[in-house]
């Protein structure tokens, strides 16, 4: 498999470790009321989809990025690759 790195170009997939679901960049607030319940959640409950999903990758071999990689979990095929600080400063702005 074949990631579009934004900033490197085209990079085979063995330079990456897939680190889980992308809703991992939203973190719980570990002073709430509810954080042990939240942070159980967080770590333990996983989506595991069939179809689009977008998950972290982290490129271990490389420049020691984070992406959010929208794939499709049945065919493989990458939709979009975006770097992780990006898409967590976008959803700063929209909160």
């Amino acid at each position: 498999m074949i990631i579009d790195h934004p900033l490197l170009g085209p990079r085979d997939s063995a330079e990456f470790t897939y680190l889980g679901d992308a809703s991992l960049i939203d973190r719980p607030d570990g002073m709430a009321e509810t954080a042990a319940e939240a942070f159980y959640a967080y770590q333990y409950l996983r989506d595991n989809p069939a179809g689009l999903h977008r998950e972290l990758w982290y490129h271990e071999a490389g420049d020691r990025s984070w992406l959010v990689v929208t794939r499709d979990t049945v065919t493989h095929e990458i939709i979009s690759v975006e770097l992780a600080r990006d898409v967590a400063r976008a959803r700063g702005r929209s909160r």
